[in-house]
C-alpha cells in the first residue's frame, strides 16, 4: 500500500489542533517557559498530535495502525539478511556487538554532574541492562516497554492484527519501532528534572551563547545523548537478531548480570571505598568478607554478631551466595524438564523426530516483561513524589498512598536510597531484597525494625506476599500474551510441523487435528511456565543474590546462557545439514 493509497479522514486535524493549543496554553500558564522552551515544547507536541493524526485519519478496512505506514516504512533498521548466514558470521556479528555494548556502558553522558545523578533504576538494573550516567542509561527499558503496551493492546484485541498475516505482523512490528522511540523519550526527558542534572561549568557555557536558555539546552543535549544511546541499543538487538545468534536483549541482560555476580563473589573493595575496612564497612564480595571476619573475628565474637554478618546481612552474604547457586541448579532443570510429541514424516518412510514441549514453555520473557512493568511503576511513582511539576499532578501527585520515598537530608541521615519506596503501593511492589529486609525483623523486630522502613512485620509480611503474587500472576499473564504474538500457540505450532511435512503418528496430516493434540498441552504448560518463572525470580529476590543482581537477572542470565547454548548447537547442526534449515527455520 503506498502512502498516496492510504485512505484518510482529514477532519481529525480539527480536534487535535485544538487538543494542542489547549496542551500550549498549559504548558504556557503552568510552568511559565523562556521562548526557546516554549519552542521546543511546542514541537514536541506537533510531532505526538502528528503521529496521532496519521493513525485516527486512517479510514480504510484494517487496523488504524495501517495509518502510520508513511511513518514505519521510513524507520531506521538493519537489513533482513538473504538467505542463510554462516556460523561464524553469526558468531562475529554476537561477538562485535557484546563487545560494543560493553563499551557504550562506560561512556558517560557529555555535561552531566556525575555527583548528583539519583539512579531511578537502582533496584532494576540486572534486567534493564544499562549502567546508571552513561549512555546506556536506559539500557532496555523503553523496548521492553514498547513491547509490553503492544501485547497488552494487541492480546486485549484495542489493536485488531492478525499476528498470522504476514503484512499484520510487519505492521506490528514497524509500530513497536515508532513506540520504542516514543517511550524512549517518556523515560528520557524526566531523567533530566532533578535525576541525571548538567554540571554548572556546562550551563554556564551554554548560558554564555544563548543569555538564559543555558539549562534548556544543557537539558535537551542530555536527552539527546539518551535517546541516542537507547535507540542504538533497539538497532543493536536488531543486529543479533537477524545477523548473530539469539537474542541482542537476552545478550546484554547475561552480560550485565554476569558482571555483577563475577563482583559480587569476588569483590575484595569495602562497600565505601573511601573509607577503611571494617566490621560495618566490609569488603563486598562473599569470599573476601568471609575470609575478612574468619581472620579479624575470634570464636566469640562470631558467635556474638559475626556469623549473622557473614551468613545474612548485606553486602553478599553467605546465604546469596548459596540462594543464587540454587537457581542455577533450578532453573538448568526446569530448562532440561520438556513434553516430547513424537513425530514422523509424511512421505520419508522411517524419518521420525520429536517436537519438545518444555516446561518453561514461553522462555524468560515474562518475567522481564513483568519485571520492567515494576521498573516502571517505580520510575513513575518516583517522579509523581519527588517531580517539581509531577508532584502538583491532581489526585496522584506527592500522596504517600502511591508511593513516599525519603527526602535527600533523611536519606543522607539514615542511608536510605532516595530511589527506595517507603510507603504506598510503590512499597508494596518493590522488589525484596535478601532475607535481611523482611525475615530478620519478623524474627527479631526490636534490633531489625529499620529494615521495613517504620512498617510492622506484619505488613512487611504483606510486602512479601503482595511481592510475591505480583511476580507470578503477571508472569502468567505476560506468557499467555507472548505466545500468542510470536507464533507459539496451538494453532500456528500445528501449522510449522505441517508446513513442515510431519505429522503425529496415528493422527491425520491436518493443522485442525494438530491444533487439538496441542491443545491438551501448550496453554497448561504456558500457565505453569509463567508461574515457574515468576516464582523463581521472586523466590531469589526473598533469598538474595550475589551483586544485587536481583532474583530476576540471576533466572534469565541462567536461561539465556542454556537458550544461547543450543541455538548454537542448532547454528552448528544447520552447517553441517543444510536440509534441517527449513524446518529448524534458519532458512526461508
Amino acid at each position: 500500500m503506498a502512502d498516496e493509497e492510504i485512505p484518510r479522514d482529514p477532519r481529525w486535524a480539527i480536534p487535535l489542533a485544538v487538543l494542542g493549543a489547549v496542551l500550549l496554553a498549559v504548558v504556557w500558564f503552568w510552568t511559565a517557559p523562556t521562548l526557546v522552551g516554549f519552542i521546543v515544547i511546542g514541537a514536541s507536541i506537533a510531532v505526538v498530535l502528528g503521529v496521532l493524526y496519521l493513525g485516527l485519519s486512517y479510514s480504510g478496512s484494517r487496523s488504524k495502525l495501517y495509518g502510520l505506514k508513511p511513518l514505519t516504512t521510513r524507520m531506521p533498521a538493519v537489513t533482513q539478511p538473504k538467505g542463510h548466514v554462516h556460523f561464524r558470521t553469526k558468531l562475529f556479528w554476537t561477538i562485535g556487538v557484546l563487545l560494543l555494548y560493553f563499551l557504550l556502558t562506560n561512556i558517560f553522558l557529555f555535561g552531566v554532574d556525575q555527583a548528583t545523578v539519583i539512579d531511578l533504576f537502582a533496584s532494576y538494573r540486572a534486567i534493564l541492562a544499562g549502567a546508571q550516567g552513561t549512555l546506556m542509561d536506559l539500557g532496555i527499558g523503553p523496548i521492553v516497554t514498547g513491547s509490553i503496551i503492544m501485547q497488552l493492546f494487541t492480546g486485549a484485541k484495542i489493536i485488531n492484527l492478525d499476528l498470522t498475516d504476514d503484512e499484520d505482523k510487519g505492521m506490528y512490528q514497524g509500530t513497536q519501532k515508532v513506540l520504542v522511540i516514543a517511550m524512549i523519550l517518556v523515560e528520557a526527558v524526566p531523567q533530566v528534572f532533578g535525576y541525571v542534572t548538567p554540571s554548572a561549568s556546562f550551563v554556564t557555557t551554554l548560558g554564555a551563547a544563548s543569555p538564559g536558555n543555558g539549562l534548556l539546552l544543557a537539558n535537551t543535549i542530555i536527552i539527546a545523548q539518551l535517546v541516542f544511546g537507547s535507540y542504538l541499543v533497539f538497532l543493536m538487538d536488531e543486529v543479533v537478531s537477524k545477523w548473530g545468534i539469539g537474542s541482542g536483549i537476552s545478550l546484554f541482560i547475561a552480560a550485565g548480570v554476569s558482571q555483577q555476580i563475577v563482583q559480587g563473589t569476588l569483590n575484595w573493595l569495602p562497600g565505601t571505598p573511601s573509607s577503611p575496612i571494617s566490621a560495618l564497612n566490609p569488603p563486598s564480595g562473599t569470599i573476601p568478607k568471609t575470609i575478612w571476619f574468619l581472620t579479624h573475628y575470634s570464636a566469640s565474637s562470631m558467635a556474638g554478631g559475626g556469623w549473622e554478618q557473614v551468613l545474612l546481612r548485606q553486602p553478599n552474604p553467605i546465604v546469596a551466595l548459596v540462594g543464587t547457586a540454587a537457581i542455577f541448579f533450578l532453573v538448568a532443570w526446569t530448562e532440561s524438564t520438556r513434553i516430547e510429541l513424537p513425530l514422523s514424516h509424511a512421505e520419508a518412510r522411517g524419518a521420525r523426530g520429536r517436537y519438545p514441549l518444555r516446561l518453561i514453555y514461553a522462555s524468560n520473557i515474562p518475567v522481564i516483561l513483568m519485571s520492567a512493568l515494576l521498573a516502571n511503576v517505580s520510575l513513575f511513582t518516583i517522579l509523581l513524589w519527588s517531580n517539581g511539576a509531577l508532584s502538583r499532578f491532581p489526585l496522584l501527585g506527592h500522596q504517600w498512598w502511591v508511593g513516599g520515598y525519603p527526602s535527600a537530608a533523611a536519606a543522607a541521615s539514615t542511608g536510605v536510597s532516595q530511589t527506595q519506596p517507603i510507603s504506598g503501593g510503590a512499597y508494596y511492589l518493590s522488589t525484596v531484597n535478601g532475607l535481611e529486609s523482611w525475615l530478620l525483623p519478623i524474627l527479631n523486630y526490636q534490633t531489625y525494625s529499620s529494615f521495613l522502613y517504620n512498617h510492622t512485620w506484619w505488613q512487611g509480611l504483606i510486602h512479601v506476599v503482595v511481592f510475591f503474587g505480583a511476580m507470578v500472576g503477571g508472569s502468567i499473564l505476560f506468557a499467555k500474551f507472548w505466545i500468542q504474538t510470536t507464533n507459539m500457540g496451538p494453532e500456528a505450532v500445528a501449522r510449522q510441523i505441517e508446513a513442515s511435512g510431519m505429522q503425529i503418528p496415528g493422527f491425520r496430516r491436518e493443522p485442525r487435528v494438530l491444533r487439538r493434540v496441542l491443545e491438551r498441552y501448550i496453554p497448561v504448560i504456558t500457565v505453569i511456565s509463567g508461574a515457574a518463572v515468576g516464582a523463581l525470580a521472586a523466590g531469589a529476590d526473598l533469598i538474595g543474590t550475589l551483586g544485587n543482581a536481583s532474583g530476576t537477572g540471576v533466572l534469565l542470565m541462567v536461561g539465556i546462557l542454556i537458550n544461547l547454548y543450543e541455538a548454537m548447537g542448532r547454528e552448528q547442526l544447520m552447517e553441517i545439514n543444510p536440509l534441517l534449515r527449513r524446518f529448524l527455520g534458519g532458512e526461508s
